[in-house]
């Protein structure tokens, strides 16, 4: 048996490998230009075939690339050298945050849930007969902020950062927007905080639109702040520390409220951070659009963010979330009530407390969010706002 040297082995081994690349990297034509199959029918070698150069690889279906919201680019919004280039007027931002609720956790996976589920959005709009991704305004994926799931003071510092480096560059359609937006996808409920940080550092104050089945201002010493100042962050206090912080204005409304509130105090507490309340049930007493009309009157021509918490459908339109409570509104009301309140000046949203591991196998919930995403983007759309 013969023997090979370790360096002869290294060249035979390396001969063999640059031949194969060879043929592979330089397509060595075949001596034929078809191949016969076994029932004896010819077939075309696609590697002559000249049509092959015609055919378009990058458009024509959802099957493709990277998992961005609407297939939208998707852009390295942190790195500086990216951003220079690459410019954009709304940026979807992902927070993979769960471990500041109350319920079942998960929602860590709700920005890739909802991306999935936005696969086959095209930005074009049955109703209003528009195409918001396609407009004036250059929209991009930003990915996800990379956050901690060790530490969620940690985090939140993180998630700060992240908001106020998208929303600082500089816009692609200065003419038009002097600051990009953000459409943030979630992550728990707590994420909102950290969006209305950056808000307020780039458009002052603003009227929150919460459409939720939950109030969310539940004051710390009552929801989690009795044990530690950590735990009394959560998703059920942000917005009451969001008007401790002086954030948000004393205009701002709940829409699609139902769960149960622990005492009467929490209310009391609910109207002295500005917020009053649409029930889930008004909708059957009024109409979506004494609905719409009662918003629109409370923030006036304010500036507004709008916070989506999908438990604000019921369970059986969301199955996948942390908090469920029957009673709540359909998919198709929602996002009525949400393109109702064209004319806003929207300079900042969410989508959260997605919670996929919870969700159907018809991913009914991703589903919902991600057409309620694309609404929300087309509000921004429909009304530039400058600073």
């Amino acid at each position: 048996m013969k023997r090979f040297s370790a360096s002869s082995m290294r060249s035979f081994l390396g001969f063999s490998f640059l031949s194969i690349c060879g043929v592979i990297a330089h397509g060595t034509p075949p001596s034929s230009s078809s191949w016969v199959s076994s029932n004896n029918r010819q077939h075309p070698i696609s590697l002559d075939d000249p049509s092959v150069d015609d055919v378009d690889i990058l458009t024509g279906s959802q099957f493709h690339g990277l998992k961005t919201f609407g297939n939208l680019p998707y852009v390295k919004c942190f790195s500086d050298e990216e951003a220079a280039c690459k410019k954009y007027d709304i940026a979807i931002l992902g927070a993979p945050f769960d471990t500041a609720v109350t319920g079942r956790p998960g929602a860590r996976f709700g920005p890739t849930g909802i991306r999935v589920g936005s696969q086959r959005l095209a930005g074009f709009d049955f109703y209003t007969d528009e195409d918001a991704l396609h407009d004036w305004a250059t929209i991009v994926d930003c990915g996800d902020a990379t956050l901690t799931w060790l530490d969620n003071t940690v985090a939140f510092k993180q998630l700060d950062k992240a908001h106020r480096v998208i929303s600082g560059r500089p816009t692609a359609n200065d003419t038009v927007a002097a600051v990009p937006r953000i459409l943030m996808l979630g992550g728990d409920h707590s994420t909102t905080l950290s969006a209305l940080r950056s808000t307020y550092r780039r458009w002052g104050q603003v009227s929150v639109i919460h459409f939720d089945s939950h109030i969310d201002t539940w004051n710390p010493d009552v929801l989690g702040g009795n044990i530690s100042h950590y735990a009394g962050i959560n998703h059920g206090t942000f917005l009451h520390i969001a008007h401790e912080e002086g954030l948000i204005r004393n205009t701002s409304i709940h829409a699609g409220l139902r769960a149960p509130i622990n005492k009467r105090s929490d209310r009391i507490n609910d109207k002295r951070c500005g917020f009053s309340v649409i029930t889930a049930r008004d909708i059957d007493k009024h109409g979506i659009d004494w609905i719409i009309s009662t918003i629109k009157a409370r923030v006036g021509d304010s500036r507004v963010y709008i916070s989506v918490d999908v438990d604000v459908l019921d369970p059986a339109f969301a199955p996948g979330t942390g908090t469920s409570e029957p009673g709540g509104w359909s998919t198709r009301e929602l996002l009525t009530i949400i393109d109702g309140l064209r004319g806003l000046s929207v300079v900042g949203a969410d989508v959260v407390e997605v919670s996929p591991a919870y969700d159907n196998s018809g991913e009914t919930t991703v589903l919902a969010a991600a057409q309620v995403g694309l609404s929300l983007v087309s509000l921004m759309v429909a009304k530039p706002v400058r600073d």
